[in-house]
């Protein structure tokens, strides 16, 4: 699957003042995948993975575990040689067939999981441990410099055992920035963190990497990091991306059942098509301003096919004055919101995000209604809803 758009050979000028190019230019990306393979023995851990990372923007691996995120992101590094495919970074072919330049010669730096900070040297050693070539006055600059720009400034002399987490983080990540790296990869860097710290660090880190102009590629298989980080995030499994796209079409406009289920929550319904824009559920008819994202061949199906419908928890909006009714099955407080589990008038049970000072007990029926701007439907073999359930109007 092919990624995003290339970055222009001139990344800081205006759009509209852009050198004139040839009809017959091609565009380089910063980082450039192609048909990318990887097995350890018989087994493919990475199947034809195709990407295109521009100058200057953040990309992300999401994933579980054992989907190859990790694995791609070390064939990228020069850590492990590819057995199919081509690596370009700025343009120039690091792995491919007969050849791969070593991890050293790549202008990569890298943010490791655990830190890999050295416990014996200061804080200022870390950072400054790539910056051998340098006279000492021009490393104690650069040192100063990236340990201001991350927010450690006269934190130097310290040791690693002496930072907290997100600070041992910041460290690792000014030691990548050092050398003024053409591309930054990024190893689950936040998963030993707390979640709140994880969160803010995940914005902080964002703002420096933009304000340094710096590429950028993280893995993760936290959805939260990967949406407050990324520009494009691409959802692997089984070795392969199912979809590369902004964070916000891969919440709201999943390519497949996959994306569907594994980015954010949600539930299913089953509905019936009426037209390319419309599906009736269990809880009425749903308009969409696109088609429906399983409407190919709408036409040679014939209407009245079964689909099954995603609604996230912000589709079901809790209103009083709604005519139609849910039970509260279970309630999770979350400080502003509360997401609760709802139990329709069939038995299906839907999610709805409530504002918390809508505190209803277990089984009390509230009113709800649906507010889908855009329908999102994947075709199945079985009927929708039986004709004998009514939209759920349940007793009050």
């Amino acid at each position: 699957m092919t990624g995003v758009s290339a970055g222009l050979l001139f990344p800081e000028s205006p759009v509209d003042t852009l050198p004139f190019l040839p009809d017959d230019c091609v565009l380089i990306a910063h980082l450039e995948l192609e048909g990318i393979v990887q097995r350890y023995g018989s087994h493919t851990v990475v199947d034809g993975v195709s990407l295109r990372v521009e100058s200057g923007g953040i990309a992300c691996l999401l994933g579980p575990s054992g989907c190859g995120k990790t694995t791609l992101l070390r064939c990228i590094a020069g850590f492990e040689a590819i057995a199919a495919g081509e690596i370009r970074v700025q343009g120039r072919t690091v792995s491919g067939a007969g050849r791969r330049l070593p991890p050293e010669q790549r202008q990569i730096g890298m943010v490791f999981q655990d830190y890999a900070l050295f416990p014996h040297l200061t804080v200022a050693a870390n950072v400054g441990f790539g910056l051998a070539g340098l006279a000492a006055s021009e490393r104690r600059s650069r040192v100063r410099d990236l340990l201001a720009t991350v927010g450690l400034s006269g934190q130097g002399d310290r040791y690693p055992h002496e930072l907290s987490g997100g600070q041992q983080q910041r460290v690792a990540l000014a030691r990548a920035l050092a050398p003024r790296p053409q591309l930054i990869l990024l190893d689950e860097p936040f998963s030993n963190l707390d979640v709140d710290l994880r969160e803010r660090l995940s914005l902080e880190v964002r703002e420096i990497l933009k304000t340094q102009k710096i590429t950028a590629l993280l893995v993760t298989h936290d959805q939260h990091e990967a949406f407050a980080m990324a520009d494009e995030v691409g959802v692997m499994a089984a070795g392969t991306i199912q979809q590369w796209d902004t964070p916000y079409r891969v919440y709201h406009q999943p390519a497949n059942r996959f994306v569907a289920d594994f980015v954010g929550q949600g539930v299913f319904l089953p509905g019936v098509v009426i037209d390319d824009r419309r599906v009736e559920v269990e809880l009425g008819r749903l308009e969409s301003r696109l088609p429906l994202e399983c409407s190919q061949g709408c036409e040679a199906c014939g209407r009245g096919c079964g689909v099954e419908v995603l609604l996230r928890p912000d589709d079901i909006i809790h209103d009083d004055q709604a005519e139609l009714l849910a039970e509260v099955r279970h309630k999770a407080f979350r400080g502003a919101e509360i997401l609760y589990t709802l139990r329709l008038g069939s038995g299906v049970e839907v999610l709805s995000l409530v504002p918390s000072h809508h505190n209803h007990a277990i089984g009390e029926k509230i009113g709800i209604r649906l507010d889908v701007d855009h329908v999102v439907a994947f075709k199945t073999t079985t009927r929708a809803f039986p004709p004998t359930v009514q939209p759920n109007r349940l007793p009050r």
